[in-house]
C-alpha cells in the first residue's frame, strides 16, 4: 500500500513537472517564432501583428515537437532534484524504496505522454501547420513581386502529350496538391524551350495543372496575363506528394495510407517510413528520456556535484538529440533503413541510462 501511493506520488509530480517543462518550451518557441515572424514581415505589405500571431501560433505546434525529449527530460531532472532537495527520496530510500521503484511511475507516465503526443498531438500539430502555410502563401501570394524575386522551393519535372515542363514552386499546400509562387519552363517535343509562366497559384486537376493570375512568357511576344491558365501534365496525387509533401506536414494516421500510394506507385517513400517510425518509437524515446535524467539525479544534494548532474544530463540529451540527427541524415540518403534510423537513438538512449542507473543502485 506504502510503495502504490509513493508510485502514484512520484507519478503525478513528474507528470506536473514535464507539463510545466513542456508549456514554458511552448511559449519561449512562440515567442522565438514570433519575433524572428515580425522581422521578415516588416517587408511584407500585407502583414499585420494578428496576421503574424495567428501565422506563428499554428506553426509552433510543429516546432515543439522536435524539442519534446528534452522537455521530458528536463522536467524528469527538475523533478528529481526537488525531491532530492526536500529530502523526500531519502526519507522513501529509507523506508526501503529503490531507485527502480522512483524510476517506474515516470517512464510509465512519460510513456503515456509520448503516446498522446503521437496519437493525438502529433496530427494536430500536423492541421495547424498546414494552415500556417496557408495564411503565409495568401499573404504573400498578393505580392507578386516577392514571388517572381524568389528562386528557391521545389522542383519537378513532368512529360505530357505537349511536351516537357519544369515546375518550381515556393510552398506547397494540402500535401503538395496547391502550390504558391509557381514558375513553369515548357518545352516543345522537340525539347526546344516554348515558353515560362508564372503564377500566383497552382492547383493539380485531373490531367493538368490549374493555375491562377498567371503571366505567359513567350519568345518574341509581349507577356500575357491570364486569370486562369492550363497546363497539361501527367503528375499523378501520389506522384506529387512525394515530389513537394514534407512528411511532417501528414498526420501520423495518414502516414500508413500515404507509404502504399508511394509504393503502388513505384516511389521512394523513405521520407514518410522515416516519419512513421520515429513518431511509433517517440514514447519509448520518451522513457529513455526519464532513465537518463534518473541517472544523474538521483544523488542526494548533501554529497554536492548538482552543476555537474544537470551539465551530464544536459549533455547526454544533446548528444542523444546528435546521434538522431545523423541516423535521420543517413536513412534520408538511403544509407540506412528507417527502422534502424528511428531507434537505434532510443535504443542507445535508454542503455545508457539503464546503465548508469543500474551502477549506481545495485554497484
Amino acid at each position: 500500500m506504502v510503495t502504490g501511493t509513493l508510485s502514484r506520488y512520484f507519478g503525478m509530480r513528474f507528470l506536473t513537472s514535464v507539463v510545466g517543462s513542456f508549456v514554458g518550451v511552448v511559449a519561449l518557441a512562440a515567442m522565438i517564432d514570433y519575433v524572428e515572424l515580425m522581422r521578415r514581415g516588416a517587408e511584407w505589405p500585407n502583414a499585420t501583428a494578428w496576421l503574424l500571431a495567428k501565422i506563428s501560433m499554428f506553426r509552433v505546434p510543429q516546432l515543439t515537437e522536435r524539442i519534446m525529449p528534452f522537455s521530458v527530460l528536463v522536467g524528469a531532472m527538475s523533478c528529481y532534484l526537488a525531491l532530492s532537495r526536500r529530502l523526500e527520496l531519502v526519507v522513501a530510500r529509507a523506508a526501503g524504496v529503490s531507485a527502480w521503484q522512483f524510476v517506474a511511475p515516470a517512464m510509465i507516465g512519460a510513456f503515456l505522454f509520448g503516446t498522446v503526443a503521437t496519437t493525438v498531438y502529433n496530427p494536430i500539430s500536423a492541421l495547424l501547420h498546414e494552415r500556417s502555410k496557408r495564411l503565409e502563401a495568401d499573404m504573400l501570394g498578393e505580392n507578386l513581386s516577392a514571388l517572381q524575386e524568389s528562386t528557391s522551393g521545389f522542383w519537378v519535372r513532368q512529360k505530357s502529350a505537349d511536351g516537357a515542363a519544369i515546375i518550381n514552386a515556393n510552398s506547397s499546400r494540402e500535401q503538395g496538391a496547391v502550390l504558391g509562387g509557381v514558375s513553369i519552363y515548357t518545352f516543345d517535343s522537340s525539347g526546344h524551350f516554348n515558353e515560362r509562366i508564372e503564377a500566383k497559384n497552382a492547383t493539380l486537376e485531373h490531367g493538368f495543372w490549374q493555375l491562377e493570375d498567371a503571366r505567359v512568357y513567350a519568345s518574341g511576344k509581349a507577356p500575357d496575363v491570364e486569370a486562369t491558365y492550363r497546363v497539361s501534365t501527367n503528375l499523378t496525387l501520389e506522384q506529387v506528394r512525394e515530389s513537394f509533401a514534407t512528411p511532417e506536414t501528414v498526420p501520423f494516421w495518414q502516414l500508413p495510407s500515404y507509404i502504399a500510394m508511394a509504393d503502388r506507385a513505384g516511389l521512394q517513400a523513405a521520407g514518410y517510413r522515416l516519419q512513421y517510425q520515429q513518431l511509433l518509437a517517440r514514447p519509448f524515446l520518451l522513457a529513455a528520456m526519464v532513465l537518463l535524467a534518473a541517472s544523474v539525479s538521483l544523488r542526494f544534494f548533501r554529497f554536492g556535484g548538482v552543476q555537474k548532474m544537470v551539465l551530464s544530463g544536459i549533455t547526454a540529451g544533446f548528444l542523444v538529440f546528435v546521434l538522431s540527427k545523423i541516423t535521420e541524415d543517413m536513412s534520408k540518403s538511403e544509407l540506412m533503413s528507417p527502422i534502424a534510423a528511428a531507434w537505434i537513438p532510443v535504443v542507445i538512449g535508454g542503455l545508457t541510462g539503464f546503465v548508469a542507473l543500474l551502477y549506481q543502485e545495485d554497484g
